[in-house]
């Protein structure tokens, strides 16, 4: 289906949050490369769904040997791109590799055919690819978002095409090549450079069979509906605001670590992060008293320095957005314990800062702050940090800290989330489904899940039956 003429749009713009300079610009595709492009993935799934696992897995390995061979390089470009510490670029880098070497290794057991019982003869289910699979990412993670899709649905036999953020075209155009330069074929894997309307006909177009989007709730809730007006599936994880549950007896020391990690990386800019602390009253002042320290501690700097321990937002957009919910938190009533402004420097810099005195009717409540803002609830016990965690219209992750496991674990059970951590917020292993429920989405990434999502479960039944008279 050929798609309609229309100029493009220039959207694509890569920025240096350190310090506001203009790094690249990109001029979108038009309609006619873009209908080359999705015909070149078709052309290329009627080929890729034939090729043995060891064939598909002979690219994405080297993909992932590429990637650990050069991970400075694709590291540094995410810090330019996108204020990223360089520490925490490196690392990114290092787990999207392993992504990918997870499932070079693991698809043809994850998707061998699954035996079954029948009541008389024999019967399996058998695993094949649905085709083309269009992929919505944000900016946050710009290789292990793409990690996560590439590596499954690639050795599951699928070709995927890819419109990534705005604001990390570099990042984007990067993965592409890493592809290419592992052997790819054409229309394997393809970065669009697309506007939001030609983002939509995607969707609509019949070669597209699955789309999978990271990003906002409102985004979600198009894109969705559009997949499921076409009947196509698709996965959604939309954010969090998860809650850091503090116990009467968790190990303070641990903890504060913990909390201040679970926040602070990335710059806050995480999905899975801790965004709501509920401590109990027993140690809600001292906890407070040691988070607000450990916040305080980290001084800005550049991101590609590794002394430095507070990065830039990823976009001046965003760091105004953060401003403009921290004034109106405190417009409706909540007081700023620590921080609340724009750090007075060159780039998009913000203050740590916790917010207390948080009430249901304040819109901070049931926002998602998407960068280094805290917010402080202190609870009467554990059944109240329960009912408090729960009381979200999201559920993504969530965290228990105590020193009691099998506390832990009753606690992580009662809290309506598609993760929890007792004692840590380690959600980086390529073994861990990684995906919400409510307004956190639905579907997973990663794990044997992760590669389920875009195939088809096909039952097949051996036997010789008496026909129907």
């Amino acid at each position: 289906m050929a798609l309609q003429h229309a100029m493009p749009a220039m959207e694509y713009e890569s920025v240096n949050p350190f310090d506001g300079k203009t790094l690249k610009t990109f001029v979108g595709i038009t309609d006619e490369q873009l209908e080359k492009k999705l015909a070149a993935a078709q052309s290329c799934f009627g080929t890729w769904r034939h090729k043995t696992y060891a064939e598909r897995a002979a690219i994405i390995v080297k993909a992932s040997a590429i990637l650990h061979n050069k991970f400075d390089d694709f590291a540094r470009l995410a810090t330019l791109e996108m204020g990223k510490r360089i520490g925490e670029a490196r690392g990114e880098v290092q787990f999207s590799a392993d992504i990918l070497a997870y499932y070079a290794k693991n698809a043809e057991r994850f998707l061998a055919p699954v035996a079954l019982n029948p009541t008389t003869g024999t019967a399996h289910m058998e695993s094949s690819p649905m085709g083309v699979i269009f992929c919505v990412e944000p900016w946050n993670f710009p290789y292990y978002q793409l990690a996560r899709v590439a590596g499954p649905h690639l050795m599951a036999g699928n070709v995927i095409v890819v419109k990534h953020a705005g604001i990390v075209p570099q990042c984007a155009i990067a993965f592409e090549k890493l592809l290419t330069e592992a052997g790819a074929p054409a229309g394997l894997y393809t970065n669009l450079l697309v506007t939001h309307a030609q983002s939509d006909r995607i969707v609509n177009d019949p070669r597209i069979k699955g789309v999978a989007l990271t990003g906002s709730v409102a985004a979600g809730k198009s894109i969705a509906a559009q997949a499921g007006a076409n009947v196509k599936p698709s996965s959604m994880e939309l954010g969090g605001s998860d809650a850091f549950i503090v116990l009467d007896d968790a190990d303070l020391d641990l903890t504060i670590k913990w909390a201040v990690w679970g926040r602070m990386y990335n710059a806050g800019q995480t999905c899975c992060a801790a965004k709501r602390f509920i401590v109990v009253e027993q140690v809600a002042d001292k906890f407070l008293e040691q988070f607000k320290a450990g916040l305080a501690a980290l001084k800005p700097g550049d991101p590609m320095e590794e002394k430095t321990t507070l990065g830039p937002l990823s976009s001046e957009a965003a760091l105004l957005h953060l401003v403009k919910q921290v004034e109106a938190a405190v417009a409706h009533g909540a007081k700023v314990s620590l921080g609340g402004k724009r750090i007075e420097r060159a780039g998009s810099f913000m203050e740590p800062t916790i917010l207390t005195d948080i009430k249901p009717e304040n819109p901070a409540f049931r926002e998602e702050f998407f960068g280094p803002v805290a917010l402080f609830f202190r609870v009467k016990d554990e059944d109240a940090a329960i009912a408090l965690a729960n009381d979200s219209d999201f559920g993504l992750g969530g965290s228990v800290f105590t020193k009691d496991e099998a506390r832990g674990q009753r606690v992580a059970s009662r809290v309506e989330t598609g993760m929890m951590f007792v004692n840590n917020i380690s959600w980086s292993d390529a073994e861990l489904p990684f995906g919400g429920i409510k307004d956190s989405g639905y579907g997973r990434e990663l794990g044997n899940m992760g590669i389920q999502e875009f195939v088809n479960k096909k039952l097949v039944r051996f036997g010789k039956f008496e026909a129907p008279s």
